[in-house]
C-alpha cells in the first residue's frame, strides 16, 4: 500500500492509493495503532495539498550508520551502538514544500535517508518481533547546519530548524510486510539522492552498522515509540551543500521520490538576542 495524508479544503485525512490518482479515504481505528480502515469515499490525489504522511510524537535520527560517511566526518571508528538524536516534530514539511536556508549559516547540506513507520506503541521490543511494529518506510532528507554542527557541540540548532525534515511523499507498506516475511533477514532497501537531477548519494541497507531490526529494538529499549513515529535510519555518503535555487530529491527504490526546493531565509528584523 502507498498511503497518504493529505488535505481537501480545510479537511485532513489519509488516503490509500488506488489506481494512479485515486486515494481511498481511511480513517485511523487508534490512537495507539498506526491502523487504517477505509472509509468508503474517495478523493483525487491530483486535487490534494500533500501533508507529512504521518505525525510521529518524536523523530529519532541516527548517526554514523554507514562507514563510508563516518568516515567523510573524520570519524574512523565504527561506533559500538547507534548514536541517537532527536529532530523536532516541528522541523517536518512535505513533498514540494521549500527548505529554508537560514540565516548565519555558511553550510546547510542534504543528507537522504530512509525513515521508518512505527506501527503501534511499544517498549523493550525484541529484535525478532521488531518488524511487527513497522508499518511501513518513506524518504527522508535529514538537513543539517553542519557549521553549526560542528561549532555547537550538540545538534539542536544544526538539526532542528524549520523546514530541515523533508519527508514523504507517502508511506509505503510493502517493504515492512516483505521484512515481517523473511523475519531478520535483510530485505535490500537503497536511498538515492539527486541535487538538481544528478545523483550524490545511494546507499544500502546491507552498507548499515546497525540494521531496521537492530534500531527498532534498541531505541525502544530507551523510550516508548508510539504510533507514527519516525525512526530516521542514517545517511550514506556523499552529503554536500544547498544554495537557493536548487532542487533536492531522496528517492527509496521501493517507490517513495521526495522533492523540495530550497530557498533563502529572510534576516531577523526583532532586536538583537541579549545576553
Amino acid at each position: 500500500m502507498r498511503i497518504y495524508r493529505y488535505r481537501i479544503g480545510t479537511n485532513t485525512y489519509y488516503g490509500e492509493l488506488i489506481g494512479e490518482d485515486m486515494l481511498a479515504r481511511c480513517v485511523r481505528l487508534s490512537p495507539y495503532k498506526f491502523e487504517l480502515k477505509r472509509s468508503g469515499q474517495e478523493d483525487r490525489l491530483s486535487e490534494a495539498e500533500l501533508l507529512v504522511p504521518c505525525q510521529p510524537s518524536k523523530v529519532v535520527c541516527v548517526g554514523r550508520n554507514y562507514v563510508e560517511h563516518a568516515r567523510e566526518l573524520g570519524n574512523v571508528s565504527p561506533l559500538d551502538k547507534p548514536l541517537l538524536f532527536f529532530k523536532p516534530p516541528s522541523c517536518l514539511i512535505p513533498h514540494g514544500a521549500e527548505i529554508i536556508l537560514p540565516v548565519g549559516s555558511e553550510r546547510v547540506d542534504f543528507e537522504g535517508e530512509i525513515a521508518l513507520v512505527i506501527s503501534d506503541r511499544c517498549y523493550k521490543v525484541d529484535a525478532s518481533q521488531a518488524f511487527d511494529y513497522l508499518f511501513g518506510v518513506t524518504a527522508f532528507n535529514d538537513v543539517t547546519a553542519r557549521d553549526w554542527q560542528k561549532s555547537d557541540g550538540q545538534w539542536t540548532r544544526a538539526k532542528g530548524m524549520n523546514t530541515f525534515g523533508p519527508c514523504g511523499p507517502y508511506i509505503d507498506t510493502s517493504a515492512a510486510e516483505a521484512l515481517r516475511i523473511g523475519g531478520r533477514r535483510p530485505v535490500p532497501l537503497t536511498v538515492t539522492t539527486e541535487l538538481n537531477g544528478q545523483r550524490v548519494q545511494h546507499g544500502g541497507t546491507e552498507e548499515m552498522v546497525f540494521g531496521f531490526a537492530n534500531l527498532i529494538s534498541y531505541i525502544s529499549q530507551l523510550m516508548t515509540l508510539e504510533a507514527g513515529d519516525l525512526i530516521v535510519t542514517g545517511t550514506p555518503a556523499g552529503v554536500g551543500p544547498l544554495k537557493p535555487g536548487d532542487t533536492v530529491s531522496v528517492a527509496l527504490n521501493c517507490g517513495p521520490v521526495l522533492v523540495n526546493p530550497v530557498v533563502a531565509d529572510t534576516p531577523y528584523a526583532g532586536a538583537p538576542l541579549e545576553k
